[in-house]
C-alpha cells in the first residue's frame, strides 16, 4: 500500500533496541516537525479550504502524538533532548529542488505534499517495524497505534496532489521521487533514528 522500493535494513530494529531514548527523542522531534509542516502548507495555501481543514487535523494529531512521544520519555525517566538533523529529509529535499515542471508555484505544491507523502510513508513502515519486532511489549502497542494515523496521512497528501496538481502527472513523478528513496536506503537504516 505504500509504494515504497525498498524496505529498511532489519539489523535496524537492533541498533534502536540499543538506545531507546535517542529512538524516543528523535521520533517525538519528527512529531513536532510534521506539525509545522502542516502549518505551513496552510499558511501557503489559504485558497483550498478543504486541504486547509485537513492540514487543521493532521496538525492537531501530529501535537498530540508528540504529547504522547514525550509522555513516554518522562515515564521512563529519559529527557527530551535537542532536536537532531535528519540528512534523510535533507537528501529528499534537494532531489526535489531540481525536479520541477510547468508552473513553478503548482510545481512547488505538488512536491511539498508529495515529500510529505513520502516522509509519512517511511514512517509508517517503521512505526510497523517497531510494533512487530520490537522486545519492548509497551512499545510495541505504543506504535500499532500510532501506525494507523501515518498511513492515513500518507494518503491524504498524495491525494491533495492528484487533486490539485493540475496539468502534472502525479504519478509519473510520485514514482520517480520512490525510486530516488528507494537509492538513498543503502546509507539510513544504520541508526536509531526513526529515519536515520
Amino acid at each position: 500500500m505504500l509504494g515504497l522500493k525498498l524496505p529498511t535494513d532489519p539489523r535496524w530494529i537492533n541498533i534502536v533496541e540499543k538506545n531507546i531514548e535517542e529512538i524516543l527523542t528523535d521520533h517525538a522531534f519528527c512529531e513536532q516537525k510534521a506539525a509545522s509542516n502542516a502549518i505551513s502548507i496552510i499558511v501557503q495555501y489559504p485558497q483550498y479550504p478543504d486541504m486547509v481543514k485537513a492540514m487543521v487535523e493532521i496538525c492537531q494529531e501530529e501535537m498530540e502524538h508528540f504529547e504522547m512521544v514525550h509522555n513516554k520519555i518522562l515515564e521512563r525517566g529519559y529527557q527530551l533532548g535537542f532536536e537532531r538533523k535528519d540528512p534523510y529529509v535533507h537528501d529528499l529535499l534537494d532531489f526535489l529542488k531540481v525536479n520541477h515542471s510547468g508552473n513553478p508555484k503548482l510545481s512547488h505544491m505538488v512536491n511539498q505534499l508529495l515529500f510529505a507523502a513520502m516522509i509519512e510513508a517511511r514512517s509508517c513502515e517503521r512505526f510497523k517495524i517497531l510494533s512487530e519486532q520490537i522486545n519492548d511489549e509497551d512499545l510495541r502497542a505504543f506504535y500499532r497505534g500510532l501506525m494507523e494515523s501515518e498511513a492515513r496521512h500518507y494518503i491524504t497528501f498524495l491525494n491533495f496532489a492528484r487533486k490539485y496538481g493540475e496539468g502534472i502527472d502525479i504519478d509519473a513523478r510520485w514514482k520517480k521521487f520512490l525510486e530516488f528513496e528507494a537509492s538513498l536506503m543503502d546509507k539510513y537504516g544504520k541508526t536509531e533514528t526513526m529515519h536515520g
